[in-house]
Parts: structure tokens; sequence; C-alpha cells
């Protein structure tokens, strides 16, 4: 496997980075998780645009342009000759002196890498997922953003621990005001009467990439769609229930708490979004 590690493609074995990157001391950076299709990478200027972004917020400095990271990512991809898989960008503060202040670290640290990924099992797309409400809440806006996708995510591996050890396979994550947020690492969306309905990024969710795609989707199917704050009971009381993220696609969610969502089964809007989400994965994208 060849890494990108700062301006550079790297074996495995060789694609290393100092033990006082502040990354790794302080969970101080940000990153994102991309998805590509026969070899396209899906919604790559997107992605990138959120990570500069997340950086701005955060005063974290990238040393290469967007368009020179939009190369690098592609260049990685094409490295690894795989035809499908998942890219994870990162972009960490640099190695710097012990303690918090960013500003001892002269220089960012990128590396990018290209592989397989597999979040859930191919059964589980046929049949939907269980979840489980989780003690964890997400943190406030003026905590900790949402909209930054840092590396600090104790806060949502933490939130998935208490989802396997309920016996489910995500973790509905309620914000402070206990109302739906997100799960631990998807954008959550509930069908009722015909409409989707999901919960505003003031709720503490991340501006899914995939999520977008659903809006777009949801137009050009002509299926009703909304933004509200949501209480489990909309999720009780749906029809149906999906997750949306880059990892996990778009999937379907058929149990939370044990109460049974609609009929407990994948319903018809799930499927013909995640058709069409198949669809546009397959056919478009930036090609490497």
């Amino acid at each position: 496997m060849k890494i990108y590690l700062d301006g550079r493609l790297v074996d495995e074995a060789d694609a290393k980075i100092s033990v006082f990157d502040h990354g790794l001391l302080y969970g101080d950076g940000i990153f994102e998780g991309i998805r590509f299709y026969n070899r396209r990478v899906f919604r790559l200027e997107q992605h990138i645009e959120r990570l500069y972004d997340s950086a701005k917020a955060i005063l974290l400095t990238i040393p290469i342009s967007k368009e020179e990271m939009i190369r690098a990512t592609r260049e990685t991809c094409a490295a690894n000759d795989l035809e499908n898989g998942y890219i994870r960008l990162v972009v960490t503060r640099g190695t710097g002196p012990m303690g918090l202040s960013p500003y001892k670290c002269p220089k960012a640290t990128v590396f990018i890498i290209a592989a397989s990924i597999s979040l859930y099992p191919d059964s589980a797309y046929e049949t939907g997922l269980t979840m489980a409400t989780v003690a964890t809440r997400r943190p406030r806006h003026d905590i900790l953003s949402p909209l930054v996708k840092s590396l600090n995510y104790l806060n949502n591996v933490m939130a998935k621990v208490e989802a396997i050890q309920a016996g489910a396979e995500e973790g509905l994550m309620l914000n402070d005001q206990g109302l739906v947020a997100e799960c631990t690492g998807d954008n959550v969306f509930v069908v009722r009467h015909g409409v989707i309905t999901t919960p505003p990024l003031s709720a503490g969710a991340l501006d899914g990439i995939t999520r977008r795609v659903v809006f777009e989707i949801a137009a050009e199917l002509g299926i009703p769609m909304r933004e509200t704050d949501m209480s489990r009971h909309e999720i009780y009381t749906a029809d149906e229930c999906f997750l949306t993220g880059t990892a996990a696609e778009v999937i379907a969610a058929v149990k939370l708490d044990q109460r049974i969502i609609g009929d407990g089964k994948p319903g018809p809007i799930t499927q013909r979004v995640i058709a069409k989400f198949r669809e546009l994965a397959n056919t478009t994208g930036t090609a490497f």
C-alpha cells in the first residue's frame, strides 16, 4: 500500500509521523472520509471544501492548496490500483513541543490513505440496522462545533461502545436538550406519511456530504423533505428510518431501543433513495 505523506508517496511501513505530532498528543487536527467507486472519487470537491472550512475554523494552515490536495488524493488512489474503496485524508497540527499551544507547531502534517472498507456486513444492507439510544451526548456548538470534522472522536467512540454493549449496531446520540442529533458516525432520517425528515445542523449533526446528496435525491424523486427538531418519539413512530454517511453510504435502520420501526424492514422510500444513491455513486465523480 502506498500512503501520501507530506508531498511523497511512501510504502505503508515508511508512513510514520512523530510521537510529538499534536494530532496524536492532543487530537489537534481534522480529517475527511471519502469514497471512490469505479475509479471515480465521489463528491471530492465538496469534501475538500469542507476540509478547508474545518481548518479555517480551528486556525490550522494546510500547507498545500485545494487544487494540490485534490491532485494528491487522486494520485494516492491511482497508486493503490483499487476500483472501489475509502480515502482517509488527515491534516494534523504537526510536530511541536509538549503543551497545548498550536502556535509552536511550525507546519501541519498531511497524509492520505486509500484502502478498502466494509463498515457493516452486506446482510445489514438487506435487513437494516438495530440502534440503541446512548447516554453520551453530542457536544453543544459552544463546546466543540459538530461542523468541524476534528480528530477528537472520543465522544463518538464511547457512544459506539455503549451501543455495542447494548447489543445494537449503531448508537443514537441526543444533544443536551434531549433532541436527536445524529448517530455515532451517521446522519439520521425518518420517513412518515411520505415525507423525509432529518434534524437540522443546529441540533448537533455534522454537515454530512451524503446527507446533502439525500436532499438532492429527494428533490429529484419528488419526495417532500424537511429539517426539524426531532425527539426519539419521531423515530419510534416513523414508517421508515435510514442513516447516511460516507463510510456507511445509505442504510436502513429498523429498530431503536428494542422498538420496531415501521414493519421492521427497509421501507420503499428508503429503498428508492438507496438505489438512486448507488446510481450516482457509480456513475459520477472525479476520475483518477
